[in-house]
């Protein structure tokens, strides 16, 4: 069937829609979701929160203020989770695995509550400061290795610069603290978000497969992705299969110690073909016999606003900017959209470079129309930009190479497009891209203005005023310095130790590089990537790991979405095995009910965090407490470090003591200073 109608919708049968749901049960959601916005704007009844995120076998509430008349709960799948309404609040127990909606209801307005349960194994309680939390006997964590991966859209007929390409990690631990390598199995399925969104599927989506032996030369079926690993010996590692509603499985990866699904196709667009660029996997371990030991939940980001559009679509009108990028001979105006601005960059290319010996020899090696890029994608066959610009985005990590070395003399595909752009003007706001302080800049080519790819902790960091206080050019530098020949794309990144470090105000610094992009080299390394990391030379955040063996991004998120992030579903899994978003920094996440007590062997040399540090810091300040500094500050009265991420009471020599949320602790709260 014909996917792409000339204006670059979609057009479908419904008879051949393959989804895996029947067409009127498509119907059914869709009229769920449009219930969901409408009562979504009623302005009398109140239900908090807007969705619920919980374990089998645990409660939770909702709250219902501004109701007219009898209120009622109802669930819609008893079976999955029991709902009853008193004195203003709701109460939901979790009955099994599986999701649902809750109605609340007056006299006048419904509500519509998601609800997810998650399964949970046989465990125990753990009892943290007052706090009991039913635990697992195991703790499952998942992560997207870059926190957002980019695809070039519904149409790889004209050229491609990244395929749609996801990376899925795991890491299992039991509460003994031990990494779980054999005997379990660990799959991931597409799961609805928090709003209801669930993606199924990817082929229906976009005509990648269509293309992709032209591109590159393999044919995998459709909804299977790429590979990269092991190209660069020409033995591949097999394709993954875009997240369904059948388990798929991830393999184990020995060398970096976690489960792995390489070069997974999702697409930004869900089964109603709306576009959400963070589709959420449910990911399950099972022992040999079948058995769930842990579940969690998380996002596969991607995004399709890695574009040129802004600068390279035909107008008929526009600003000096908008047309600095017009062909000599006149724009395309192909009538197709996501083709168009694809064929102004080709016809553009071949104005500028036809003559040039290195081009030809680029347009010879590849196999490419010797009378240029337009003439080659216009006979039938799409140009792949990294056969001639290298780029280190196609890294095998099994060889751990590029598997895209481009045409010698040729330069790198990073180091040609900001280079070339840097002096390059915003139609919108005349400011020039390499504008130091200007995150949409870097969002005009990058995703982007929808996605907000820097959603982590850094990227909504904001000053008294609520002024954003990084941007992209805070870890990277401008375009000219991301360009610059002596930099390596994608391999020369900015490290943790760059801003977090002694050296640096309250020790976070607002910018890991310095004037002239080079990232800072601190001697305080705390919070240091791992050296020589995957290769010699390189110290790259998303291959590193600490604590117990953990991958730093397990704990801490992805690469631009460093917990707690400002989308909802990012936070998902930090929630569930901790009780709040942020890094997963509670001890009690991943260890059993007795608690291991020591002074500096947590996660960057931390002390233990709990119940069991009530007594054990004693011995640990009779020893000193200069080491207690970096933390808890020099007057030992607290700093950021020593903040309390979620309420705590715990038991002391004269009854309790209590910490709200965001407290900075120090010696004052219980002592009178260092000294009792």
């Amino acid at each position: 069937m014909t996917l792409i109608n000339k204006r670059g919708g979609f057009a479908m049968n419904a008879r051949t829609l393959p989804f895996p749901f029947p067409f009127p049960f498509l119907l059914f959601l869709a009229a769920l979701f449009a219930s969901v916005t409408a009562f979504a704007s009623d302005s009398g009844l109140k239900v908090s929160p807007s969705s619920v995120l919980m374990n089998a076998g645990a409660t939770a509430t909702l709250a219902v203020s501004n109701a007219s008349g009898s209120v009622s709960a109802t669930s819609h799948e008893t079976s999955v989770v029991s709902a009853s309404y008193a004195s203003g609040k709701v109460t939901l127990k979790g009955l099994k695995a599986g999701s649902t909606t809750v109605t609340v209801k007056d006299s006048q307005t419904s509500k519509e509550i998601p609800v997810f349960v998650m399964a949970t194994s046989t465990g125990g309680t753990t009892t943290s400061g007052g706090t009991t939390t039913t635990t697992s006997a195991y703790t499952l964590l998942a992560w997207n290795d870059l926190g957002m991966h980019c695809m070039d859209g519904l149409d790889f007929s004209v050229f491609a610069i990244l395929p749609p390409y996801n990376s899925l990690h795991a890491q299992l631990k039991d509460k003994s603290g031990k990494l779980i390598a054999s005997n379990v199995k660990i799959t991931y399925e597409a799961v609805a978000d928090s709003t209801g969104s669930i993606n199924t599927s990817s082929a229906n989506k976009t005509n990648f497969w269509s293309w992709v032996n032209g591109l590159v030369g393999l044919n995998p079926a459709p909804n299977v992705g790429l590979n990269l690993d092991g190209l660069a010996t020409g033995t591949p590692a097999p394709g993954n299969k875009a997240p369904s509603l059948i388990p798929a499985p991830m393999s184990y990866n020995t060398q970096y110690a976690w489960f792995e699904a390489e070069g997974i196709p999702v697409t930004p667009y869900d089964d109603t073909f709306k576009k959400n660029f963070y589709p959420t996997v449910k990911v399950v371990a099972k022992d040999l016999s079948g058995k769930v030991l842990a579940t969690t939940t998380t996002v596969l980001p991607v995004s399709d606003e890695m574009t040129c559009k802004g600068c390279h679509s035909s107008i008929t009108t526009g600003n000096a900017a908008a047309m600095a990028a017009k062909p000599t001979t006149g724009w395309v105006f192909d009538a197709n959209a996501d083709r168009d601005w694809k064929k102004n960059i080709l016809k553009l290319h071949d104005q500028n470079k036809l003559s040039n010996t290195l081009y030809k020899t680029g347009l010879s090696q590849n196999g490419y129309n010797a009378s240029g890029l337009l003439a080659t994608a216009n006979g039938g066959k799409p140009v792949l930009c990294v056969a001639c610009h290298a780029s280190n985005a196609y890294f095998d990590k099994l060889n751990k190479t590029t598997v895209m070395k481009g045409v010698t003399g040729i330069s790198p595909f990073t180091q040609a497009l900001h280079t070339k752009h840097s002096t390059v003007k915003d139609p919108a706001t005349l400011l020039p891209l390499d504008n130091i302080n200007d995150r949409t800049s870097c969002y005009l080519c990058h995703p982007g203005s929808a996605t907000q790819c820097l959603r982590g902790a850094m990227g909504k960091a904001v000053d008294a005023n609520g002024k954003l206080l990084m941007s992209c050019q805070s870890c990277h530098g401008n375009n000219a310095q991301v360009g610059n020949k002596a930099r390596q794309g994608w391999y020369n990144e900015p490290t943790c130790e760059a801003c977090h470090n002694s050296a640096a105000p309250n020790k976070r610094a607002l910018s890991g590089v310095n004037s002239s992009g080079v990232a800072i080299v601190p001697t305080d390394h705390t919070f240091a990537t791992n050296a020589n990391t995957p290769v010699t030379g390189l110290n790259l955040y998303r291959f590193s790991k600490g604590h117990g063996g953990l991958q730093c991004e397990a704990c801490h998120g992805a690469t631009h979405a460093v917990y707690p992030s400002s989308h909802a579903d990012d936070n998902t899994q930090s929630i569930a095995v901790q009780g709040h978003a942020g890094t997963v920094a509670e001890c009690v996440a991943c260890h059993a009910t007795t608690l291991p007590v020591t002074a500096n062997g947590g996660p960057h040399g931390l002390h233990t965090f709990g119940q069991g540090w009530v007594s054990g810091h004693e011995s640990a300040a009779k020893a000193g407490t200069t080491s207690c500094t970096y933390c808890h500050g020099a007057d030992y009265r607290g700093t950021a470090l020593s903040q309390v991420k979620m309420a705590k009471t715990f038991t002391v020599e004269n009854g309790t003591k209590s910490f709200a949320a965001g407290q900075k602790v120090g010696c004052y709260d219980c002592h009178n200073g260092p000294n009792p």
